[in-house]
């Protein structure tokens, strides 16, 4: 009877050490957090990036993005829309033409390699993880700020199939287009919003082949590592 307040106490002990270690860890984390901010700030303040001196012919980007896909149906489609994923999308890529001149259009074209990763949590949970080739178009007009429309096609596995309706083949193809923009908050770092329209289906090589469509918002960031 008198060891029960004892072993209690030295819990609660434990549990205040580890709380004042995770605190002082995550303000530390914040602190480095609060300190880095308004250096990638002062530095794009006072060196004023610009697209057309960093996105030339020959530049090196790698990054990273993190986007939230979610299904939705054409109107001609009968079945029911219930996916849901979280895709984690490193990416490398280099620019390969000269700024092609058309006015508030000029821009040049990028080619990127995007592997995925998609993790499916919506009562079936599932995977997916594949590679896609991207090419990218950069509107160079605007300064710092840089928008973009890009195009993909890629392959991919997923462990759905063939438990769901809409696809049979665990090999699939995935297609993807839509706009996005890059804010260099330095000459070699940028900030990515985007949002894209996602395809994957089999291409008939299944029995089902209904595929799913998706639209995916997605956020991230990229650095220049040659130009």
């Amino acid at each position: 009877m008198r060891q029960q307040p004892l072993e209690s106490t030295a819990l609660l002990q434990v549990i205040r050490c580890t709380m004042s270690f995770s605190g002082a860890w995550i303000g530390v984390l914040l602190a480095g957090w609060m300190g880095v901010i308004p250096l990638c700030w002062a530095q794009s303040d006072t060196t004023i990036p610009d697209a057309r001196t960093i996105l030339k012919r020959g530049a090196i980007e790698a990054g990273g993005a993190v986007g939230y896909w979610e299904e939705f149906l054409f109107p001609s489609e009968a079945h029911s829309s219930s996916r849901h994923a979280i895709f984690v999308m490193p990416r490398i890529g280099v620019v390969v033409t000269d700024e092609m001149n058309a006015g508030l259009l000029s821009g040049n074209l990028a080619v990127q390699l995007e592997p995925f990763y998609g993790r499916f949590r919506n009562g079936l949970s599932g995977n997916a993880a594949g590679v896609s080739a991207v090419l990218k178009y950069y509107l160079l007009s605007f300064g710092r700020w840089v928008p973009f429309w890009d195009v993909g096609v890629g392959l991919l596995w997923t462990d759905l199939a063939p438990r769901i309706a809409e696809d049979s083949s665990q090999a699939n193809f995935a297609l993807e287009t839509g706009p996005g923009i890059q804010y260099y908050a330095t000459t070699s770092m940028a900030l990515t919003l985007g949002v894209r329209y996602h395809h994957i289906s089999n291409a008939g090589i299944g029995a089902r082949n209904l595929g799913l469509d998706a639209v995916l918002p997605y956020a991230g960031v990229s650095w220049i590592l040659w130009r």
